[in-house]
C-alpha cells in the first residue's frame, strides 16, 4: 500500500548564544498560526546522539503539496518569525522531501 504523498519540511537551528534557545523556540512557535500545514512541531533537540550536538531546535511540518508549502512561506507571520529568530541563530539547515 503506497503512502499518501505530501511534503515534509524539516529545519534545524542552532543558537548563537545558548541563553537564547527559549526565544528561538518562542519565535518559531509563531509559525503555528499559519494555516497551511497539516502537521507542525517545534521541538528542542534531546541531544541523544553522541556524535552531533550542533542542533538546538527542530521545526518539523507536513504540507499537502508544494502550493501549501509556498503559501506557508509567503504568509506574513513567516516573516515575523524570521525577524525574531534570524538575529539569534547561528545555523539554519532546511530540507523538504
Amino acid at each position: 500500500m503506497a503512502d499518501r504523498e505530501f511534503i515534509r519540511h524539516v529545519v534545524f537551528f542552532s543558537a548563537a548564544n545558548p541563553d537564547d534557545i527559549d526565544r528561538i523556540v518562542d519565535g518559531l512557535n509563531l509559525l503555528r498560526e499559519i494555516p497551511h500545514s497539516n502537521h507542525f512541531e517545534v521541538v528542542r533537540n534531546k541531544r541523544v546522539d553522541a556524535i552531533s550536538g550542533e542542533v538546538d531546535v527542530v521545526v518539523y511540518a507536513e504540507f499537502a503539496d508544494d502550493a501549501a508549502l509556498s503559501a506557508y512561506k509567503a504568509h506574513p507571520i513567516y516573516q515575523q518569525a524570521i525577524d525574531v529568530v534570524r538575529p539569534l541563530r547561528e545555523l539554519r539547515i532546511a530540507a523538504d522531501f
